[in-house]
């Protein structure tokens, strides 16, 4: 599988709305108002006013996203202003197994690197188990709890970058 990444272009909202939804679909009994979640899920293209949306495409097609939200750009309180963060990382379930969230994640490892950042944040919950191995794989290590979204815990992990 040859990967591309590419930032997000005018008229990629759609495109990014439909991963979001489709890579969290499996969840769907973990909420406890999946219907919610759902909704603001195929609205994550709203965000791209403040994230920085990179798109992973294989022979044209989008298969994977993730929003990457410098240092000091607006985020939730139980965010330093100064982490960067990764937003919504998502995998098409037909491309998983590939590396394309590996792909994603080591582009915003980079992208922190470049703003000079000493850390990059994220959140994300154990019942993304294979998300969250990779995640730990990389170097990113629990650092307190986060608020739950629709009855599911999260937490905030941390990778050193210096």
């Amino acid at each position: 599988m040859t990967l591309t990444l590419r930032d997000y272009a005018a008229g990629d909202a759609a495109t990014i709305d439909r991963l979001a939804v489709a890579a969290f679909d499996q969840y769907s009994g973990e909420f406890n108002d999946w219907k919610t979640m759902k909704a603001r899920l195929g609205a994550t293209s709203k965000l791209a006013g403040v994230s920085q949306f990179i798109i992973a495409e294989q022979d044209g097609t989008a298969v994977g996203m993730v929003g990457y939200l410098p240092p000091f750009a607006p985020k939730l309180e139980h965010f330093r202003a100064e982490w960067p963060l990764v937003r919504t990382l998502s995998v098409d379930p037909a491309a998983r197994g590939h590396g394309v969230g590996h792909t994603l994640m080591e582009e915003c490892v980079a992208r922190a690197k470049r703003d000079k950042a000493k850390e990059l944040a994220l959140h994300t919950s154990p019942i993304m188990k294979v998300a969250l191995a990779m995640y730990e794989r990389m170097g990113f290590r629990r650092y307190s709890d986060a608020p739950p979204i629709f009855g599911v815990p999260y937490g905030i992990y941390l990778k050193p970058l210096t």
